[in-house]
């Protein structure tokens, strides 16, 4: 059997794992309260703050981790069983949290959980890689980055639902059966590479694989398959580019989705359901952002621009957006005003880390792009742990100015390390 538009398939089935992994990830912040109550009766709520703030500090760290260490396992075992393996874990992860007892199992079976869930973006781009043509990877992108938003916004609801029926132990358990569900459409649709998949039409086959091919280098160009070793990819600036520039802008992300809920209710004093009813709105700016970045860099690249210009357009774009919004934020007004521009902020984010993201896939064959991608990650969660951990010291008394001022200082380093590091963004060669 034929299957048209099996890319497609594909993109949506890693979309739908983005959303699952940040239920099972956001269900912690969500349930903390209830958490909290029960395991640390005794301790106030700055003992609750700190005890929160060192298990999400342990989590990042343990994704760092996991990029690095799933970026080499999509390289070996490929993407199919290697988002078998990184699902497979991570739901199991989060069933065991409903038998944490304290800080320490809570802190070891996050670990366990963030560096399974690491693999999901590594996989994601060298899905990307290996699904997509040039010039609808940053679409493919942005459809992978909108699925983590939707999580963002779903998490909040569905924990809450579920928290009228059940305890904070059982929602662990219903919430990780999600992705082993996931694991059935996964393995019974993505059979192989796009090279040997039986149910690939031709005509889609010749369009993904020739479209992997970039225009502007001569057609008896071996660039294409250069896959350096280790040492020889960190070798590029290009290489330090994407990793300095993902270890700038990613932690923006993270300063949103571990304090957007401890920030609410220091700040404007609201309660778990305002909180509720809230807290999801950012991602919805996310998600539209996700989209947007995918579809502008579409756009300019089926109008004849360069993948370098592409890049680094939508990614100034994208870094414009948030620097005002960052500024805006020490003195929101209220709590509705701030959560509107947080939306604004994070769909700028969006824009520009798409095209970061999709970077590693312009740069180098499919065989390395998990590497390096995962090199880049670890650095983006190594960044996102020191400033989770610096969050809970410098916004005593509720003061977040100086976490926002840090944001936007962070949206300019990630900027400038793409303009400079990566000079001209294209298929490289071996160093001579």
């Amino acid at each position: 059997m034929k299957l048209k538009g099996l890319r497609w398939w594909v993109v949506g089935l890693v979309a739908i794992a983005a959303v699952i992994n940040y239920i099972d990830r956001q269900a912690f912040g969500a349930l903390w309260p209830d958490i909290a109550k029960e395991l640390f009766p005794e301790m106030d709520e700055d003992g609750h703050k700190a005890i929160y703030g060192t298990i999400s500090t342990v989590f990042i760290l343990s994704y760092a981790g996991g990029q690095a260490l799933f970026g080499k396992i999509f390289d070996w075992i490929g993407t199919r069983i290697g988002f078998a393996i990184s699902i497979g874990v991570w739901s199991i992860a989060t069933m065991l949290h409903a038998f944490a007892q304290g800080l320490l199992s809570f802190s070891i079976f996050r670990s366990l959980l963030g560096i399974a869930e690491a693999g999901n973006w590594p996989g994601a781009a060298k899905a990307n890689a290996e699904w997509f043509p040039t010039k609808e990877r940053a679409l493919a992108q942005g459809i992978f980055n909108s699925g983590a938003a939707a999580g963002g916004i779903v998490a909040y609801p569905i924990i809450g639902l579920l928290s009228i029926y059940f305890d904070w132990k059982v929602i662990f358990i219903v919430v990780g059966v999600l992705g082993l569900l996931w694991l059935l459409p996964w393995m019974f649709i993505v059979k192989s590479d796009p090279k040997s998949h039986p149910w690939l039409t031709d005509e889609e086959k010749n369009y993904i694989l020739s479209g992997q091919k970039n225009q502007e280098v001569p057609s008896d160009d071996t660039n294409e398959e250069y896959t350096p070793t280790t040492g020889e990819l960190l070798q590029h600036k290009e290489s330090w580019g994407v990793i300095i520039a993902s270890a700038a802008i990613d932690p923006i992300w993270w300063l949103f989705i571990v304090w957007i809920p401890i920030y609410l209710s220091e700040v404007f004093g609201l309660n778990v359901k305002e909180i509720a009813f809230s807290a999801w709105l950012p991602y919805v700016g996310a998600m539209i952002g996700a989209w947007a970045g995918g579809l502008i860099a579409q756009n300019r690249l089926s109008s004849g621009w360069s993948v370098d210009k592409t890049r680094k357009m939508t990614i100034t774009l994208g870094c414009f957006i948030m620097v005002p919004c960052f500024f805006l934020l020490k003195a929101p007004g209220s709590a509705t005003n701030a959560v509107f521009i947080m939306a604004v902020l994070l769909f700028g984010f969006q824009v520009a880390i798409g095209n970061v993201q999709t970077i590693p896939s312009d740069l180098f064959s499919g065989k390395i792009v998990g590497t390096l991608s995962g090199f880049a990650g670890m650095a983006a969660k190594l960044a996102a742990a020191g400033l989770t951990l610096l969050v809970t010291f410098i916004t005593t008394g509720g003061n977040y100015t100086p976490a926002f001022l840090i944001g936007g200082s962070l949206a300019v380093i990630a900027l400038l390390s793409i303009w400079f590091l990566c000079p001209k963004i294209e298929p490289l060669q071996a160093k001579k």
